[in-house]
């Protein structure tokens, strides 16, 4: 266990999500846990409980209107959620409360004008994408054609954000990736830390069943493949996803594959002509597909996912140039042999022939080719499955490096103080 190290002086921290807790719910109530430090949480939905955090609802702001240019849309709904926050934060402050530190992810508004409220207060955001018209996820598609619309609408997307930037003491990227993103001015205050993942759950079992809605189980051993998205959508791959099954089904007649995922628009556009990319890829590839053994469950569980992480022998992830998902990471730490895209920020973490295996991003045939090596000799696989799990361990492990690396650093600013800017490549 780690153990909790004293703050020099009683501490008043806030903690503000559009989505509370976010990134932060394991960091919230651990520093919660410290002595002489009080917490407060802030979101707009209410139902969070955890010890010794004293949660604020802010409730639901207006958004942005029918008649604004579209380019603004997406800064007048910041906007109107900053004020909406700075509002009832207002009438907190005039009760009494005065944080000495506010961690914030600003990405929907909230940070704008924290500094307004809390002039005194230190501020910590936390940056997860910086929009470019270049080199990222617009225009990675080769089908997509990227012009001036497309260029200034991305750079005014960045409006909330550049704004925010000037409001913050300090930041936090995720991974290096995402933080080289940002404007070299930027980079300079910004520290390259990920939230973590709890290696001490996510861990591998022998004796893990999946059990879908229906009564399906698998277990391992099973000859199962899955696929993981919040949305099943272009940007975490999943139309070439779906068009190395035909391949796999074909040569794998035994081969059962778990798709999870909704079918909404997380990110990107609607597909022309069909309801959602299920209908549309389902469609494209009719009669090339045996569905009895295609398993669509939607969204399932958390501990649920890590059951199928435990039985998959091949967990496949896809993705733009674009945020990496806390999924490929916990399904490393419970011990999934990660097939991946060789794209930023998976070859961050996967190398190939190490830790896992990569595959071009728009070459189907190749990603069944890798996936069907992996399934005609799991065993002979085993090892990057091990070493995957330890690199987790090694770099992200929540209890033993990113939670005593976050808190030292709330500390750290609380008290006046600031890190050393992350070294450049």
């Amino acid at each position: 266990m780690m153990a909790l190290l004293l703050p020099r002086r009683p501490l008043k921290a806030m903690f503000i999500h559009q989505n509370f807790p976010g990134q932060y719910a394991h960091l919230a109530p651990a520093l919660a846990q410290r002595q002489g430090v009080q917490v407060w949480g802030v979101g707009e939905k209410p139902g969070y409980a955890a010890p010794g955090v004293n949660y604020i609802a802010y409730g639901q702001p207006k958004g942005a209107g029918d008649q604004t240019h579209r380019y603004l849309r997406s800064l007048e709904a910041s906007t109107r959620r900053g004020q909406h926050l700075a509002n009832k934060l207002v009438q907190l402050r005039d009760k009494g409360l005065k944080p000495d530190i506010i961690v914030c992810h600003p990405g929907w508004g909230e940070g704008l004008f924290l500094k307004d409220v809390f002039p005194q207060a230190r501020t910590l955001f936390y940056w997860e994408f910086y929009y470019n018209s270049v080199g990222q996820d617009l225009g990675f598609d080769p089908d997509q054609q990227v012009g001036l619309d497309d260029a200034a609408r991305i750079r005014v997307l960045n409006a909330t954000q550049l704004i925010s930037l000037q409001a913050a003491d300090w930041g936090i990227s995720p991974t290096r990736w995402q933080w080289s993103r940002y404007p070299d001015w930027a980079r300079r205050r910004i520290s390259c830390l990920h939230e973590g993942v709890d290696t001490q759950r996510c861990a591998p079992d022998p004796q893990a069943v999946f059990r879908m809605a229906g009564g399906r189980e698998f277990r391992r051993g099973d000859e199962v493949i899955s696929y993981v998205a919040r949305n099943l959508e272009p940007y975490r791959g999943f139309p070439s996803f779906m068009r190395a099954l035909p391949r796999l089904q074909r040569e794998r007649p035994k081969l059962q594959t778990v798709i999870v995922g909704g079918n909404e628009i997380s990110y990107g556009r609607k597909p022309e002509g069909a309801e959602n990319w299920k209908a549309k890829m389902l469609a494209e590839l009719e009669g090339q597909l045996d569905l009895s053994r295609i398993h669509f469950t939607g969204r399932v569980a958390h501990d649920d996912l890590h059951q199928l992480f435990r039985v998959t022998r091949a967990h496949v992830y896809l993705t733009y140039p674009f945020v990496l998902s806390w999924s490929m990471l916990e399904a490393m730490a419970c011990g999934a042999l990660i097939v991946g895209s060789e794209t930023r920020p998976v070859t961050e973490v996967v190398q190939h022939g190490r830790n896992g295996l990569l595959a071009p991003f728009f070459e189907p045939d190749t990603l069944a080719k890798t996936v069907l090596k992996v399934l005609a000799d799991p065993e002979g696989h085993a090892g990057l499955a091990a070493q995957g799990r330890a690199d987790i361990i090694a770099r992200y492990d929540l209890r033993s490096i990113c939670l005593p690396r976050q808190l030292d650093l709330v500390e750290k600013l609380a008290a006046g103080g600031e890190p050393e800017p992350e070294r450049e490549d």
